[in-house]
């Protein structure tokens, strides 16, 4: 548990146009029906990747940029796939994790992309072998729909070698 940073400006386009949160600041509509409407999108874009956990709350803080993810996963990486989906989001700048998981494991690592890296690299970094890429690419889906298609600023879990 814990928060996890992301890089606001990178993500899933879920609120529409990267100015849609302000002008929704900016709007008669109160701020907790915009926030209530991101975390209804975020909700919707984690099952949408053939995620969930029993009880998935998702609160949204526009103000600080901010999910706040509960629920119980039945496993390590489900909830580690849930919490990456839920700030991999334009506009998400932390993810709160308040999960707890049924069959719990040790904990992967986070990394944030940077123009140039790949997979491969990744995997050198993380387990001394670019071959156990794969093992990054399968903790990512389905978020990642191709190994080749990383983007600057997207977090990506770096499961532990079993």
């Amino acid at each position: 548990m814990g928060i996890i940073n992301f890089i606001k400006e990178a993500g899933e386009k879920l609120f529409g146009t990267a100015a849609a949160p302000a002008a929704a600041a900016q709007s008669d509509a109160a701020p907790a029906d915009q926030n209530q409407k991101a975390a209804d999108a975020i909700v919707a874009y984690i099952r949408s990747q053939g995620l969930d956990a029993d009880n998935l709350g998702v609160t949204y803080d526009g103000a600080s940029h901010t999910v706040t993810v509960t629920g119980n996963a039945a496993d390590q990486p489900t909830k580690e796939k849930i919490l990456v989906a839920a700030g991999n989001v334009q506009n998400v700048d932390k993810v709160d994790d308040q999960m707890t998981v049924t069959n719990p494991a040790p904990e992967a690592q986070h990394h944030t992309v940077v123009s140039g890296d790949n997979l491969w690299k990744m995997a050198e970094k993380y387990y001394g072998s670019g071959a156990k890429n794969d093992l990054i690419f399968q903790a990512n889906t389905p978020m990642l729909k191709s190994p080749d298609k990383i983007y600057p600023g997207q977090v990506l879990v770096i499961p532990p070698l079993q």
